[in-house]
């Protein structure tokens, strides 16, 4: 387990192996298959990584990770689940950076299946208001940006980009780049 932490960002192939063998050793516990299932959702294996998350909340309960499942679920070509899971009283449970990381993957399934006005409709929440910093506000702002040029108003997809990018102290997005791409400059 130890071993998934250390590699998951540099080398999430590596991780996975860690977390099978970790499952293998102690499959009926919760922690090791939520690990499983976010390695695998970092290296990419969308089905294996749903499987292992459906398994450890069959275990301990709780809508955690549903983000992750509905993000597995566009990874698997299946959109109109992640807009389900969305949608699931398991959702409504959910509260501040959870409910809005579901909230930025519902978004980019409903664009996934062409629905931008949707999109930006899904996003639109308290949560936008204000001038927050931080990861959490970066990637709402910036989801909301991507889903406003994606519904034809490039304009106001450039403002919401540039917020992105003052709440983004991390450097994790990349809204500068956009800005100057939208802008030409």
């Amino acid at each position: 387990m130890v071993m998934v932490s250390q590699l998951i960002g540099d080398d999430p192939a590596a991780a996975l192996l860690h977390a099978r063998a970790a499952r293998q050793r102690a499959g009926r516990i919760a922690v090791v298959r939520e690990t499983a299932g976010i390695a695998a959702y970092h290296a990419g294996e969308w089905a294996e990584a749903l499987s292992e998350l459906r398994a450890a909340r069959r275990m301990a309960g709780g809508p955690g990770l549903l983000s992750v499942m509905a993000d597995c679920e566009r990874g698997l070509g299946r959109p109109e689940r992640a807009i389900e899971l969305g949608r699931s009283d398991e959702a409504r449970q959910l509260t501040g950076d959870d409910a809005s990381e579901l909230r930025i993957v519902v978004a980019g399934a409903r664009m996934d299946m062409g629905q931008y006005d949707q999109a930006v409709v899904t996003l639109q929440t308290p949560d936008l208001e204000g001038d927050r910093t931080g990861s959490a506000a970066a990637r709402l702002y910036y989801a909301y940006a991507d889903a406003l040029v994606a519904a034809g108003r490039a304009d106001d997809g450039v403002q919401w980009f540039l917020r992105a990018a003052a709440a983004d102290v991390e450097g994790e997005t990349d809204a500068e780049d956009r800005v100057d791409e939208l802008t030409g400059q």
